[in-house]
């Protein structure tokens, strides 16, 4: 008989911890962001849309936060992937090219299992990707 560890999932509350860091964040830095929180099932947990950011920057997110938690990996680590030839340079997005390059995602874990993910939008990628991480570090 195998025994597994429960591992407690994403919660609403927890997605409003990550919401209101990476907001604070952003705001310290004066960016206008837009932050998108996902669970572990890809399903939207909290969403914050600052209409100041660029106009696609809740998309941005959105996407981020998706391909954080596809691939259980910060988007920031995925530049060498998407270059033309790249492992991911194909990878479809609603503006028909690779969002991955984009910092700005970040996959949630807790005891060491993927349990969402958040995305940042709004500022320049490696502003995006510092405030996500700050958000996730709120959260441990």
């Amino acid at each position: 008989m195998s025994t597994t560890t429960a591992v407690a999932p994403l919660t609403i509350q927890d997605a409003e911890i990550l919401v209101t860091a990476a907001r604070r964040a952003a705001e310290a830095a004066g960016v206008p962001v837009s932050v998108t929180v996902l669970d572990a099932g890809g399903h939207l947990l909290a969403f914050r849309r600052d209409d100041r950011a660029v106009l696609i920057s809740g998309e941005t997110s959105t996407r981020k936060a998706y391909t954080a938690l596809q691939l259980d990996a910060p988007t920031a680590d995925l530049v060498d992937a998407v270059q033309p030839g790249g492992l991911f340079h194909t990878l479809p997005t609603a503006l028909d090219r690779p969002l991955l390059f984009i910092a700005g995602g970040v996959p949630v874990h807790r005891d060491g299992r993927l349990i969402g993910a958040i995305g940042v939008g709004g500022g320049a990628p490696e502003q995006d990707h510092a405030f996500a991480g700050a958000a996730v570090e709120a959260l441990a």
